[in-house]
């Protein structure tokens, strides 16, 4: 009896030892967890300023949320603000109009916006309503119309599509008929020219391109593949007894690609002109289909598949003959879908081309005459993430760029002017921290909202022509949430797998954190190589990670090699090596981050994530399972092959090739380690739920232990609903604290 109780004993001091002294998965914890984002609701307050400008750019509007629950608007101009109405003639006037008392602490002005003259419109109490002019010495409020719905507009942008056929002059129509290409006047239908070459394996698909001069037309004619079909069973839906089929169309990495054509056709000649297609072999796409402004020519931009090589080809309206004015090469893959960006300045023969050539994203000055680079327009070891304005007539441009300043976080976001000819380069935003430009219509004058994950929003309203900041609006007032007790997140830095390149990221300890105490981490991740994800401003709540963190654990989040928005080397880390999701980086950050808070205990961490963040987490416990101890992972792409051919054939190539399964989850299943929970959501359209299942078919197979749940009905990201976040709250309590959850 003594031996049998000495065990019980020591197997008890054992246990204690094993687990934190802190907060482990308790009633309170979980009420922190389920309640701070709504406690640190609106305790915020002059931290929200977005602008809505008026047409002609010279003056704007914001709100902000004040201390006594009323929101307050602003009206600027001038360099000046104001309030935007008087209050005190508002109220009586609004209470007239609507029949009723208000309180506007309970039911705010909503959608204040610049109406007709000198009114203003915006929506109260659910109705549409507008100020006939707020100067005047007694508010006339009556009812404002509805807003109008906004124009249908073709993907990528442009007309309706009905009105894409239309030419420029209004006398010609172009339609598809039996497969063809009909031209014929708009008024008596007199039929101009007929394509013979479409038919019922390689068809004309209605996209039609006039020249200005409405002389030319171009049309697309595209093979014809096997479309491939996603089929699921929603067993349990919520408007029937009876299950559904769905069937989702859906192509996936490997399948066949119609390959598209663009056709010219010389109307005023009733001729179709040959375009020869030698120049774009074997295409993922051809995009960007546009005319010059004098109908010499139209450019298209052909991208290669595999994404290793993309040109911008000019066709010649009189001849049809084809040449390349711009091109991009890769070993590795061209970053087509977020660093493609090309415009015209016709009169001066020249084009502005995004480029990756020099190692960072840049623009060059183009002559769209020989396809030479006339200089560089921006250059040096940071990045061009996007282009606000091309002003032609006074020759600069307005961009929106990362990692130029030295010792500061390269992922923050500033902006710069600078000339077409490489000069007069001047930084627009000063604030040490990421900023949000707004402009007026004319790019004069913009709003800047900067912050830090740890520094509160300020707003300043800024002029273009010197960079100066003409107007301080507002500054975060932040001491109401802070009394909640939220922390803030902490940025961390170190070196990465090579030693050298900084890696960036977060760290996020619960309100209640005892530096006296040991925690376990959780990492939450997202690593696609189409952008870069650790957050970088100022954030109400976050609940992946202040969430979490209040259920007694340290959160980190971390951008590792692989994903985008630093140099290329940075980025082709990601190349065929989707597997790899930066863990190397990571694992040292995190062991790094140690050293700086001791309280992490890196003997219990977790990771979480959904979709790629799904894939990467299982990996964690398939390749890096001697640190990783437990994975929750939602909606994985956990096979490339399963998945969407844009995003996979982009990052792992094309032909599909022996690393595609190398590097799948499922072929990898047998080293699992650690405690998975798989979810999925039973319909989802973004990826394929099979990826999933053929998952946990591998773990079967493989006798590994795992915990699954079919979210029934759900689409991607089922784990964000609340029964999903409960669970894997759930899963992370009682695996890394080693407590049953105690709600």
């Amino acid at each position: 009896m003594w031996f049998r109780l000495s065990l019980i004993f020591f197997a008890f001091l054992g246990l204690n030892h094993a687990l934190p002294l802190c907060a482990q998965g308790t009633r309170a914890d979980y009420e922190r967890w389920a309640g701070f984002q709504e406690l640190t609701r609106n305790k915020i307050y002059r931290g929200q300023v977005t602008p809505v400008w008026n047409s002609a750019g010279t003056a704007f509007l914001y709100s902000n949320l004040q201390p006594d629950g009323r929101t307050e608007w602003t009206h600027v101009e001038n360099e000046r603000k104001r309030p935007a109405f008087d209050e005190g003639k508002f109220l009586p006037a609004m209470e007239k109009a609507i029949g009723k008392t208000i309180n506007l602490k309970a039911t705010g002005v909503e959608g204040l916006n610049f109406g007709q003259g000198t009114e203003l419109t915006f929506r109260l109490d659910g109705k549409s309503w507008k100020i006939e002019n707020p100067n005047a010495k007694t508010y006339i409020i009556s009812a404002g119309p509805d807003l109008p719905r906004p124009p249908q507009t073709r993907p990528g942008g442009g007309q309706a599509a009905e009105r894409r056929n239309i030419s420029p002059n209004g006398k010609y129509e172009a339609i598809v008929q039996d497969d063809n290409v009909l031209i014929r006047e708009v008024n008596g239908n007199a039929k101009l020219l007929q394509s013979k070459d479409g038919h019922i394996g390689d068809r004309y698909n209605g996209q039609f391109f006039w020249s200005p001069d409405s002389k030319y037309l171009v049309a697309v004619r595209a093979t014809v593949v096997p479309q491939r079909k996603v089929t699921f069973v929603e067993a349990a839906p919520r408007d029937q007894l009876q299950p559904k089929v769905h069937e989702n169309n859906y192509t996936k990495p490997g399948d066949p690609l119609p390959i598209p054509r663009p056709q010219l056709f010389d109307v005023a000649q009733k001729r179709q002109m040959p375009v020869s297609d030698a120049l774009a072999p074997n295409p993922y796409n051809i995009t960007g289909i546009s005319w010059a402004e004098n109908s010499s020519m139209f450019t298209y931009i052909f991208n290669q598949r595999g994404h290793q090589l993309q040109r911008l080809i000019a066709v010649d309206s009189a001849t049809g003959n084809s040449r390349v004015i711009a091109e991009e090469t890769s070993e590795t893959f061209v970053h087509y879908s977020a660093k493609t960006y090309v415009d015209y300045l016709d009169s001066q023969n020249e084009f502005v081309w995004m480029s990756e050539r020099s190692g960072w994203n840049h623009l060059y000055l183009v002559d769209s005459r020989t396809g030479s680079i006339k200089n560089p327009i921006t250059s040096g070891n940071w990045v061009v993430r996007r282009v606000m304005n091309l002003d032609k007539k006074n020759r600069n441009i307005i961009l929106q760029l990362s990692g130029i300043n030295p010792g500061e976080d390269p992922y923050f976001l500033h902006y710069a002017i600078v000339n077409l000819d490489g000069t007069g380069f001047r930084l627009l935003t000063e604030g040490h921290g990421t900023h949000t430009a707004t402009f007026n219509a004319n790019f004069t004058y913009f709003v800047d909202v900067w912050s830090r994950v740890d520094s509160p929003p300020v707003a300043e309203l800024r002029r273009v022509s010197d960079g100066r900041t003409v107007l301080a609006l507002e500054t975060a007032d932040i001491t109401d949430w802070l009394k909640t007790g939220i922390r803030m997140p902490e940025p961390f830095v170190t070196k990465g797998r090579d030693g050298k390149t900084d890696i960036y990221g977060v760290v996020c300890l619960p309100s209640n954190f005892d530096p006296s105490k040991k925690y376990p981490v959780i990492e939450y991740i997202y690593a696609g190589p189409h952008d870069s994800f650790v957050p970088k401003a100022f954030q109400q709540f976050n609940r992946n990670l202040q969430g979490m963190a209040e259920l007694g654990f340290i959160l980190v989040q971390i951008d590792g090699m692989g994903t985008s928005n630093r140099g290329k080397a940075f980025h082709d880390v990601c190349w065929q090596n989707l597997g790899d999701s930066g863990f190397p980086d990571r694992i040292i950050w995190i062991k790094e981050a140690q050293k700086k808070y001791p309280q992490m205990d890196l003997e219990r961490v977790g990771i979480y994530g959904g979709s790629a963040g799904g894939q990467s987490s299982t990996r964690a416990l398939l390749a890096f399972g001697d640190f990783y101890k437990v994975a929750v992972s939602d909606c994985g792409c956990h096979d490339n092959r399963m998945d969407k051919i844009w995003w996979n054939e982009q990052w792992m190539g094309w032909p599909i090739g022996p690393h595609y399964e190398e590097q799948s989850n499922v072929t990898q299943a047998h080293n699992l380690t650690g405690k998975l929970l798989l979810i999925v959501g039973e319909v989802d359209t973004n990826v394929d739920p099979a990826s999933t299942m053929q998952v946990a078919d591998a773990l079967i197979k493989a006798d590994k232990d795992f915990d699954l749940i079919v979210m029934t009905s759900a689409n991607h990201g089922s784990a964000e609903s609340p029964y999903g976040r409960r669970r894997r709250a759930d899963f992370f309590v009682r695996h890394l604290h080693g407590v049953e959850p105690r709600r």
